[in-house]
């Protein structure tokens, strides 16, 4: 069987305990090249066949899962933070199906919540934004029309780029373009949020890539955007004394 796991988005003990226990079972894992934590790769048992996926195509990762399962071996698929973004798990789990090779998928921490914590940070406050928007630059690969960075830029939502640290230059032009965004407006970088190197660049959009090219952070790291990261916003209702929910009575009758 193949097990789908998210490592977490890059210390070790925040993958789940079932992730852990998956990895200590294992014949063979196939890791997620630089973005996983290595450290991970101590929970495998001494004869647990490693491989590093960067190093391989789709076709040569599909090829060990046929051959392990064919073998009637435990495979894990180690995927950075958590494989349901930018994880390209969809098709290999097609090809799984077509075959009849079972799998499952065991969820992860991703990233964007590891920036959040370490920028502490939460990215939806009210007045400010209740919509957070995750999404990457337009690069090598593309993305549909009406998604480009510009026009998603022109909601002034939490915005949360992967992939795009090597684009800001054209990330803080497209952010600007989008009109709801100031050069003004509160911005930052996590290089590798929650890993021992985790480092935070706090900058607005209009300074982003003069920021990020003095810090040096050339990958592995999220750009994050939007007023959620500002002074000003108001008091949630959910603990308001007069609102009244299931749980109690509010004083505003």
């Amino acid at each position: 069987m193949v097990h789908f796991v998210g490592a977490g988005p890059g210390a070790p003990d925040l993958i789940t305990r079932r992730g852990a226990a998956l990895l200590q079972k294992a014949d063979c894992i196939i890791y997620a090249g630089s973005l996983v934590n290595p450290a991970l790769l101590g929970l495998a048992k001494a004869d647990c066949a490693i491989y590093n996926s960067a190093e391989m195509t789709l076709e040569q990762v599909l090829d060990v899962m046929r051959q392990m399962e064919a073998a009637g071996k435990i495979t894990v698929r180690l995927h950075t933070g958590d494989p349901c973004l930018y994880g390209a798990i969809r098709e290999q789990m097609d090809v799984l199906d077509a075959e009849g090779i079972p799998y499952d998928d065991t969820p992860g921490v991703s990233s964007f919540c590891g920036a959040a914590a370490a920028l502490n940070a939460e990215y939806t406050l009210p007045t400010v934004s209740q919509t957070v928007i995750i999404t990457r630059m337009e690069g090598r690969t593309p993305v549909p029309e009406k998604e480009k960075l510009a026009s998603l830029a022109a909601h002034g939502a939490t915005m949360v780029i992967f992939l795009s640290i090597g684009l800001v230059d054209k990330v803080q032009q497209a952010l600007l373009a989008g009109g709801a965004y100031t050069p003004d407006t509160p911005a930052a970088v996590v290089y590798k949020a929650t890993w021992p190197e985790e480092k935070t660049v706090r900058c607005t959009v209009g300074t982003l890539a003069e920021s990020v090219h003095a810090a040096g952070i050339t990958k592995t790291a999220l750009i994050v955007a939007g007023g959620f990261l500002g002074r000003n916003y108001e008091r949630s209702r959910l603990y308001d004394p007069a609102f009244t929910t299931e749980f109690r009575k509010g004083t505003d009758q």
